[in-house]
C-alpha cells in the first residue's frame, strides 16, 4: 500500500475514533431522553476529563440534562406563584403501581424574595383523617408556618384505607419525580429540602427522611414515631432530625416509639459526634394534638452536606423498593439476596484513604406489644458480606484527584492508584441521582465477590 495513503487511513481511522469517544451535548441529551423514558443503560464514552475542564464539563451535562426534562413529556410542575388555597393541582400515578391513584397538591411560594441559592423547599404530609379535611388543614398550617422566604409542596394523599400510607409505591414515584423536577427548577436551594408531618405524616416523614436522607437538609416528623426497623436512624447520620410527640401520645405507643428514637440517636451521636444533629421531644403534658410551630424554623436551619466523607447507609425496602444509591455510593448489584437481611455500607473517607465496610444486617424483635402484635423494639446482628457490588463515586470535594486514591473494602485493599475523570461518570452519576451536586467525574466498581 502507498505509504502516503497507509498514514492517511491511519489518520482517518484516528480521528474517526476522536469523534465516536467525543459525545456532543446532543447525544448526551438524547441519552438522558432515554434513561427518562426507562432504558437505564448505563452511558458509554471513552472521553477522559482532564482537571480544568472538570467544571465546565458539569455544567455541560446538568445543561443536558435539564434540557432533556424539559423535552420529557410528563406532568410538570407549575409555574411559580404564592401559596394559596384559592388553586391546585394534580398529578396522577401509574396505574401499574395504584390503581386510579391521582395526587392533588398545592404548590407556591412563601415570601417575597428569593434567596440567593435558591428557596429552601418543604414536602408537608397530612394526617390519616378524611383526606379533604388534612389537606385543608395542610394549607392553613403550610400558610401559617414561620419559614419565609419558603417553597411548599403541600399533597393530598390519593386514596384512603385501612392499611394505606404516604411511603408506599405509587407515593414513592411521586416523591422520586418530585425531587427530580424541584433540582431541575433552578427555583430551589439544592442543599435545603426538607420533608415533615403530622400523625400519620409523622409515620410517613420519618420512614421517607431515612429513606432519601441523602437528598434532605432535615426530616420533621411530629406527632409520631416508628419502629426502627422502618426508619433506621443510622441513615440520618448528615440530616438534622427533629421528632416531637406528646408524652401523654399512647396511641399506636407513640410516646414509647418516640422514646426508642431519641435512644437510638443519643447513642450514635456519642459514637460519632460530628453527625446525627436531632432534637427529639417529649412534650409534657400534651397527648395526640401538640404545638406544630417550631418544627419547620428549626429544620430551615440546617443545610445539607452534599459531600459528606463518613457516609452509614442500611439500605431498607420500602414496599418492594430499594435506593439504588445514596450520597456517593451507587449498588450495582445488592449483597442481600431477599429481605430477610439488609445491606448495611459504611463509607470513612481520610485524605486519599478510603474505607468501606459492606456487612449484612439481620434483625431480631426483642418486644412485642400484646395488642396488635406490632414489633417495637429490635436486635441487629451484623455480618461481612461476601456478595454484591458498589460504585463508590469520588471528587476533588471528596478526595484529591491529582494524587492516588486507595480504597479498602472489607479490610481489602480494592484499588489504589490515580484516577482518571471521564465523560461516562459525570453523564451516569448525573441520570442516577439528578442532582446538581453530584455529578462525579471518577469512579471505583467493586465486585466483592472477587476480593
Amino acid at each position: 500500500m502507498n505509504p502516503h495513503l497507509k498514514t492517511i487511513l491511519a489518520c482517518a481511522t484516528m480521528l474517526g475514533t476522536l469523534i465516536a469517544s467525543a459525545q456532543t451535548p446532543w447525544q448526551i441529551e438524547s441519552y438522558f431522553l432515554n434513561y427518562l423514558q426507562g432504558n437505564h443503560t448505563p452511558f458509554v464514552s471513552t472521553r477522559t476529563i482532564s482537571p480544568d475542564a472538570i467544571a465546565s464539563t458539569e455544567h455541560t451535562v446538568w445543561q443536558s440534562w435539564l434540557k432533556a426534562n424539559n423535552l420529557f413529556i410528563e406532568e410538570k410542575l407549575p409555574a411559580l406563584a404564592p401559596l394559596t388555597a384559592d388553586k391546585s393541582w394534580r398529578w396522577n400515578l401509574p396505574d401499574t403501581l395504584e390503581p386510579s391513584a391521582s395526587m392533588p397538591f398545592y404548590w407556591g411560594i412563601k415570601g417575597d424574595s428569593k434567596p440567593e441559592d435558591g428557596y429552601p423547599f418543604f414536602l408537608y404530609l397530612h394526617g390519616s383523617g378524611p383526606k379533604d379535611h388534612e389537606w385543608a388543614n395542610g394549607i392553613k398550617l403550610g400558610q401559617r408556618f414561620n419559614d419565609a422566604p419558603s417553597i411548599y409542596f403541600i399533597p393530598q394523599i390519593p386514596n384512603e384505607g385501612e392499611y394505606y400510607r404516604w411511603w408506599q409505591r405509587a407515593k414513592q414515584f411521586a416523591w422520586d419525580k418530585l425531587l427530580r423536577q424541584v433540582l431541575a427548577s433552578g427555583q430551589v436551594d439544592p442543599n435545603k429540602i426538607y420533608m415533615f408531618g403530622i400523625s400519620e405524616g409523622g409515620y410517613g416523614s420519618q420512614r421517607l427522611g431515612s429513606f432519601y436522607a441523602d437528598y434532605l437538609a432535615g426530616a420533621g416528623p411530629m406527632a409520631g414515631g416508628e419502629p426502627l426497623k422502618n426508619a433506621p436512624a443510622e441513615n440520618l447520620r448528615n440530616t438534622a432530625f427533629s421528632l416531637r410527640t406528646g408524652d401523654q401520645d399512647f396511641g399506636f405507643y407513640r410516646e414509647q416509639l418516640t422514646r426508642y428514637t431519641k435512644r437510638a440517636l443519643d447513642s450514635l451521636q456519642r459514637l460519632h459526634p460530628d453527625g446525627y444533629t436531632h432534637q427529639v421531644e417529649l412534650i409534657p403534658g400534651y397527648g395526640h394534638a401538640i404545638d406544630y410551630d417550631p418544627t419547620t424554623p428549626w429544620l430551615r436551619q440546617h443545610t445539607r452536606n452534599p459531600y459528606p466523607k463518613h457516609v452509614t447507609w442500611e439500605n431498607f425496602e420500602m414496599d418492594g423498593l430499594y435506593r439504588d444509591g445514596f450520597y456517593n455510593l451507587y449498588v450495582d448489584q445488592r449483597s442481600n439476596s431477599d429481605t430477610s437481611t439488609r445491606t448495611l455500607y459504611e463509607m470513612d473517607i481520610n485524605g486519599n484513604d478510603i474505607n468501606l465496610c459492606v456487612s449484612l444486617v439481620e434483625y431480631t424483635t426483642t418486644e412485642t406489644d400484646p395488642r396488635w402484635g406490632i414489633a417495637l423494639d429490635f436486635a441487629k446482628y451484623y455480618t461481612r458480606a461476601a456478595t454484591g457490588v458498589v460504585t463508590v463515586y469520588l471528587n476533588n470535594q471528596l478526595v484529591d484527584l491529582a494524587k492516588p486514591v486507595t480504597l479498602t473494602v472489607n479490610g481489602n485493599v480494592a484499588y489504589h492508584g490515580l484516577l482518571t475523570p471521564t465523560l461516562e461518570n459525570m453523564v451516569n452519576s448525573c441520570a442516577r441521582f439528578f442532582d446538581p451536586a453530584r455529578i462525579y467525574p471518577a469512579a471505583i466498581t467493586v465486585d466483592l465477590s472477587r476480593l
